[in-house]
């Protein structure tokens, strides 16, 4: 599936079943030209092959497991009227009854969808929060949603955030041996159409949408790429629905043992196959860790605040404050404190969740950041469901480092700042910001 990389990139997505996914929308940075240069021993060939299109709204970070709230539309309507003066009243009923008239009577196209005419009602009402987070979900995308936080991928294995500045959607990341890698696609293209169909104003979860299909069925991606003369269409072979593999680790060759783990989103499946990870690393005697956060577009709030208990010391991870000031706090028992020195990697394109882990391990003092300066996404995202099986998901609260740092719009500036030299990784191999990172490492090992 296309995960949305909430830049937007993924999301931190609060499913309180109450949890949500790996928004979209925060929701990354090419996966392709971030391996270790061939230091690495581990499991890259077929690990994911055939995985599908992630879609990341820039970070998301999600809260829960199971499913979030079942609202009653006449629980909502009586609280909007305990609350406020609701906007659904008789005036506004009858206009939409002769908006809907007249387009019954003169739209001149193809038939008037009624589900769609209905639906278009929901969208509006949200789409006017101008929250690139916040959105309408039909029983389909809902489905979807749950999928992507669940980590299950469908579709041409890429990640997809929303461009900033040109608020057009852009491959944030693509995963090893799939098909977008296979089909030439690389971080930061951005997609101008999708088949055909222009992506400007599209949602991330419209334009994931667009990019998913059946198994072995072709999309046509058109793309602006910098430096290149014209747009490019590129054609991929959609994959089929697998298990997102999160985690990829091994000890890096003709090193003192240095271990690199690389987590490229944050799933319900992620925390197993850290703690696998970790522990097979040990195994191997490892003196220091290189723990890559490269283009991760977030997730799952519980998932990133597990890892960040196998990491960090007694005392707080994150806490979130809603519009009522009310605060939640993730607190960490320090009972698996990480006792080796740590390097992380991060980029433009590490967004919320991965914000979370990145920002309590510089508050800790923990690690040493590498790279660039993260997303900023520093917002949290719930789904509320609906009796009818659609869904609400609303930016509900902020969340903030351990030291008190809300970090939206912001980003998380590196200890040490160093481009990534794409140059050299493709004619190379060498990956400048792991070789950095290892020296960093062989300094501090005793």
């Amino acid at each position: 599936m296309e995960r949305e990389l909430e830049s937007q990139t993924e999301e931190i997505k609060e499913m309180d079943f109450p949890e949500e996914t790996t928004e979209q929308t925060a929701e990354g940075e090419d996966r392709n030209t971030k391996k270790p240069g061939g230091r690495v021993q581990v499991f890259f060939a077929g690990a994911i092959c055939g995985m599908l299109l992630c879609a990341v709204l820039a970070g998301i970070v999600i809260i829960g497991k199971n499913i979030v709230y079942l609202i009653s539309a006449s629980k909502t309507q009586a609280t909007a009227q305990d609350d406020y003066e609701s906007i659904i009243n008789t005036e506004t009923l009858q206009k939409m009854q002769t908006v809907e008239n007249i387009i019954r009577q003169y739209y001149y196209g193809e038939e008037v969808d009624e589900l769609k005419l209905q639906e278009g009602i929901y969208r509006g009402m949200v789409n006017s929060l101008d929250d690139p987070y916040s959105e309408y979900y039909s029983k389909e995308e809902l489905e979807e949603a749950l999928d992507s936080s669940a980590g299950i991928s469908y579709g041409i294995g890429a990640y997809i955030s929303l461009n900033q500045t040109m608020s057009l959607p852009m491959i944030s990341g693509v995963m090893e041996q799939s098909p977008a890698q296979e089909a030439g696609l690389r971080e930061g293209d951005i997609i101008y159409k999708v088949d055909g169909e222009d992506t400007q104003g599209y949602s991330l979860t419209k334009v994931v949408s667009l990019v998913k299909g059946q198994e072995n069925t072709k999309v046509v991606l058109t793309i602006y790429r910098e430096g290149e003369p014209d747009f490019l269409e590129i054609e991929a072979v959609r994959g089929k629905l697998i298990e997102t593999e999160t985690v990829v680790s091994g000890i890096l060759e003709d090193t003192n043992n240095i271990g690199y783990l690389q987590i490229t989103e944050f799933d319900s499946v992620t925390v197993d196959q850290f703690n696998e990870a970790m522990a097979e690393l040990r195994a191997e005697d490892m003196k220091g860790l290189i723990l890559d956060l490269r283009s991760n577009p977030g997730g799952d709030l519980a998932a990133v605040v597990d890892v960040a208990r196998r990491l960090l010391p007694e005392g707080l991870i994150v806490y979130t404050e809603d519009k009522a000031g009310t605060r939640k706090e993730y607190t960490c028992d320090g009972e698996f404190e990480l006792n080796i020195p740590l390097v992380v990697l991060i980029n433009d394109y590490s967004a919320s969740a991965s914000e979370i882990l990145a920002g309590a391990i510089k508050d800790y003092n923990k690690g040493t950041l590498i790279g660039t300066t993260t997303y900023g996404k520093g917002i949290v995202q719930r789904i509320n469901r609906l009796e009818d099986g659609t869904a609400l998901k609303l930016t509900v609260s902020a969340y903030y480092t351990p030291s008190g740092k809300n970090i939206h719009g912001i980003g998380i500036e590196p200890d040490i700042e160093l481009e990534y030299d794409y140059d050299l990784a493709e004619e190379e191999g060498i990956d400048n910001q792991v070789e950095k990172a290892i020296e960093v490492l062989e300094g501090k090992i005793e």
